[in-house]
């Protein structure tokens, strides 16, 4: 069952909130993060990403980078940026992007879950992706970007959570991209019990998005207890930080990709190729999937609509069904030579509401030969492969709106 806890969260004052707010830190490059928190000595960005506050010549893995945001940190707690709430808690989190709303509880998450498996991956983590988080948390001594959890919904839970958004909010704004942000604070002693009591009988948690954190947070949990003599399990470090939302309120959006060539194929011979596998029909519109199985690819300045002949896929075979399974093994691996999509750098992974738009600038730049448009994989899809403990190919899911970082910090210590 699962295990969740109140926390002090670590937050901006109202009136600065929107001025610290930032994207997570694995959606820009270090440029764009150096251009957003440009002139903006509150954003979240000196400390999630405090590589733009040092040389551009500096290696982004540097311990002086690690040191760095644990010196902006301490200047935003001394100056009063960032404030500590004085009681336990919990925290909902609303966001509207369109049509799509999606509410969820930041809380802190167990370690023990984690490692046990109570808390379910679909994903592997990279070696160095994993090591820079560990080495980040540990600095800061904070989780500072909560990691994205999903649960099977549960009608209790939605009506507890409902109520509650109907209270004065700690925050409501709305970001330049037209996403509204919203968030409660929940700390009456009796709707906290409530709340963790009902969680107790959720069996499953389910990453979304934050592979690397909730598996650097697991490391870090690791590193703290040979360091403390006296551990005994209900330290904070034991804990991490987390939004859990309903798995019927996400929003999965398509993870396109583009190959940078033809792998040394003239672009009939590529065709030739792709159409033993596939139908392949020109259209005059760019191809935004309306159903599984369907793919659009854009090719030399026209779309093309690609269909599996009959016979290529296996619906008996979880993963392999998957459409990311289907292009990266019948076309991307055999045809273009992109055997393992983790490491390859002649490929390039579009998510998103960049979308079909982004898919055709890339190629007419000339800086990519072909790119693929995908129908998303579905929040089903996800916790089913997860239950039965398969990996899904890199860079399967897409969710979005994403969850702004510096609203909240969980302190380790």
């Amino acid at each position: 069952m699962a295990l969740i806890k109140p926390f002090r969260a670590l937050r901006p004052l109202e009136k600065i909130v929107q001025q610290v707010a930032a994207p997570p830190y694995d959606v820009m490059s270090v440029a764009e993060a150096r251009s957003m928190a440009e002139g903006n000595p509150f954003s979240f960005l000196h400390i999630s990403r405090p590589e733009i506050d040092l040389s551009p010549d500096v290696d982004p893995h540097d311990e002086a980078v690690y040191r760095k945001g644990q010196e902006n940190l301490a200047a935003f707690i001394h100056k009063g940026t960032l404030l500590q709430d004085h009681e336990d808690g919990y925290y909902i989190y609303q966001q509207k992007m369109g049509p799509v709303i999606q509410t969820g509880l930041v809380a802190c998450a167990s370690v023990d879950d984690y490692q046990s498996g109570l808390i379910k991956k679909h994903e592997l983590t990279r070696a160095d992706k994993e090591e820079d988080r560990v080495l980040h948390i540990d600095y800061l001594d904070a989780n500072d970007e909560p990691v994205f959890y999903v649960y099977r919904n549960s009608s209790v839970i939605n009506d507890l959570i409902a109520c509650l958004t109907k209270t004065e909010p700690l925050y409501d704004f709305t970001t330049a991209d037209s996403v509204e942000h919203t968030v409660w604070a929940v700390s009456d002693v009796e709707v906290i019990r409530q709340i963790s009591a009902e969680f107790a009988h959720i069996e499953t948690l389910y990453v979304a998005d934050g592979h690397h954190r909730s598996a650097a947070a697991s490391r870090v949990r690791e590193l703290r207890k040979e360091r403390n003599v006296n551990h005994i399990g209900s330290e904070e470090y034991n804990f991490f930080l987390t939004v859990i939302f309903p798995d019927n309120e996400m929003n999965v959006m398509a993870y396109n990709r583009a190959v940078k060539d033809l792998n040394g194929l003239s672009i009939v011979e590529f065709v030739t190729l792709a159409g033993e596998k596939f139908d392949i029909t020109p259209v005059e519109t760019a191809v935004k999937p309306a159903k599984r199985h369907d793919f659009g690819m854009y090719l030399k300045g026209k779309w093309y609509s690609l269909t599996p002949k009959p016979g290529i896929v296996d619906e008996t075979d979880a993963v392999g069904r998957l459409d990311v399974s289907i292009l990266q093994d019948q076309l991307l691996s055999p045809i273009l030579g992109v055997r393992n999509p983790r490491t390859d750098q002649r490929i390039h992974f579009v998510g998103g509401s960049r979308g079909t738009e982004e898919l055709v600038k890339l190629v007419d730049s000339g800086e990519f030969q072909v790119s693929f448009s995908l129908y998303p994989t579905s929040i089903d899809e996800l916790m089913s492969l997860a239950d039965a403990g398969k990996i899904m190919p890199p860079k399967s899911t897409w969710f979005e709106p994403k969850l702004l970082s510096g609203l909240f910090l969980h302190q380790l210590s």
